[in-house]
């Protein structure tokens, strides 16, 4: 006979349904722990290939199981559901993800700093951007099938596929053949401390890590300046501003 305390079919509804959420978090922090696991042992290029092939066979996988359980139908591999959305609906579930990654972001810096400090949060923060600035952009590559001397078009085009892109308002200003300059004319963190009276979130630091790392990522060749980000003075039409260049062109 199975005792009650340790048998999930005789947990209550409410709680059955909260050990789903904590068992789907658990997948969520698993695959996390592999894909850090295999960029320690083998490198960050080799991490990223595994994890291309893990999650294309995991997603198609995981979608048949649910799509019997939860009785969705699947279309190309997709729920059908997302396929039947209208155009604005859908692009609203694409905010309401972009936002939602953004708050994880902020809880778990305010979760480090309200138990640590300011300064461990952003060492943190910096880190963590090291490792997912070059993994946003493989996963935009791979999206948008760039190659890897896609130049300074590929990257303005990455550029609008990036998370911040779907909350924040961005623009490009144009230099020439070789450079271009990145302005984050609206965005959603500092706009909100502005709205309170308080001063710019000092992201430079980040930012540093942020926009080199990624542009480094989209094509080898080209380097990131910046040009302002807080705690930098800046003018009221951006927070901050970037510039992309390419390096050593004429060597290719």
């Amino acid at each position: 006979m199975k005792d009650e305390n340790f048998d999930p079919s005789s947990l209550e509804k409410i709680l059955k349904a909260r050990l789903v959420v904590d068992m789907l978090t658990r997948i969520v922090v698993h695959y996390s722990f592999w894909f850090t696991e295999v960029r320690h042992q083998m490198g960050m290029d080799k991490a990223l290939e595994v994890l291309e092939k893990a999650t294309k066979q995991s997603v198609s996988i995981g979608l048949k199981k649910f799509s019997k359980v939860l009785d969705f139908e699947l279309e190309d591999g997709l729920p059908k559901a997302l396929l039947e959305m209208g155009e604005e609906e859908i692009e609203a579930l694409m905010g309401a993800v972009a936002k939602n990654w953004l708050m994880n972001d902020g809880v778990w810096f305010q979760a480090v700093e309200f138990d640590n400090g300011m300064n461990d949060a952003k060492r943190c923060n910096d880190s963590c951007w090291a490792q997912f600035s070059p993994y946003e952009a493989f996963a935009i590559k791979k999206f948008l099938n760039l190659d890897d001397r896609c130049g300074l078009e590929g990257l303005k085009k990455a550029l609008n596929f990036r998370m911040y892109a779907f909350i924040n308002e961005q623009s490009v200003v144009d230099e020439g053949p070789k450079s271009f300059v990145f302005q984050m004319n609206d965005c959603r963190v500092q706009s909100a401390r502005k709205r309170k009276k308080l001063d710019d979130y000092p992201c430079k630091s980040a930012g540093l890590v942020e926009y080199e790392y990624f542009a480094r990522s989209i094509d080898k060749r080209i380097e990131a300046e910046c040009i302002g980000c807080p705690p930098d003075e800046h003018p009221e039409e951006w927070f901050c501003a970037w510039r992309f260049s390419m390096r050593n062109q004429s060597n290719g």
